[in-house]
């Protein structure tokens, strides 16, 4: 997708995108590039195991290299976002979390570009893996979490209350959970927060029939996130075109006028959020 920055709103702070796939892009450099221009100043992207995750990360830094190499061509004095990445099993390819996938989890994990386990967790509206698969898999993430002291980010769709039950039984990581792309209730939101969780909301939430900005304006400001799940999920008014990190700003833009808040105040808290949760300091 190709789009003009100067559409995008200024938030007046940089804004971080929570979830993305770069990988799945056919550019990665020009939408960090583009992510900079917009103001966006970091973006963790995910590598899924059954989808040769290494090619993430040996990517990236050449990614980052063309993105500042073009930056450098408009002369602006803005450098490519911070970059780090999440690595698990997508609850779709579950059924393919083999034990060696386990030990390419813990391996993975030690790489000093991982910031996150995940995306893992429970799709039950398309079950493209055995509902049992999911959940024993799902487990398996949440365990790797808390051996490597690092936060888990959770896809839910049509299974809120039994991720509900599996997180409550099993305790959430020290470092952080996160309830990424939420569509779910008000109702639903109350229970993820009162158990410790962070919630990411993601295009659906500026969708023009949707009602999903009353339960982003209930979420607390210090436990919210932004992403745009991209190329997936693309905000109004670019609904159907393929999604970039620079597009997270549409995304804050209009959670902060729901919330009552300053798009400079909310892009701050946001990027705050996004970086004590993702940001590793070992």
């Amino acid at each position: 997708m190709r789009f003009r920055t100067v559409d995008l709103p200024e938030l007046g702070a940089p804004i971080a995108d929570s979830h993305a796939h770069l990988d799945m892009l056919d550019d990665p450099a020009g939408a960090l590039e583009r992510a900079a221009m917009a103001g966006v100043g970091f973006v963790l992207t995910v590598a899924d195991l059954t989808e040769s995750p290494e090619g993430t990360y040996d990517a990236l830094s050449g990614w980052l290299d063309q993105a500042a190499m073009r930056l450098a061509e408009w002369e602006v004095d803005v450098s490519p976002p911070e970059v780090g990445v999440a690595v698990g099993v997508h609850p779709h390819n579950a059924k393919h979390f083999y034990p060696e996938m386990e030990f390419l989890l813990e391996r993975l994990t030690r790489n000093p570009l991982t910031c996150a386990v995940g995306e893992t967790g429970l799709d039950f509206h398309y079950n493209h893996s055995p509902r049992e698969a999911q959940m024993l898999a799902f487990r398996a993430h949440l365990a790797a979490a808390h051996a490597r002291g690092l936060p888990l980010i959770v896809h839910l769709r049509e299974a809120y209350a039994e991720g509900a039950d599996i997180l409550r039984e099993v305790g959430l990581p020290k470092a952080g959970c996160v309830i990424h792309c939420f569509t779910g209730e008000v109702a639903d939101a109350e229970v993820f927060l009162e158990l410790g969780c962070h919630i990411s909301f993601a295009g659906p939430v500026t969708f023009r029939k949707s009602k999903l900005m009353e339960v982003a304006a209930s979420v607390p400001l210090d436990r919210l996130l932004v992403e745009t799940d991209c190329p997936f999920l693309a905000p109004e008014p670019y609904r159907g075109a393929t999604n970039e990190p620079a597009l997270a700003v549409l995304v804050a833009a209009a959670i902060a006028e729901a919330k009552d808040v300053g798009w400079t105040e909310f892009a701050s808290a946001i990027d705050a959020n996004t970086r004590r949760l993702f940001c590793r300091r070992d």
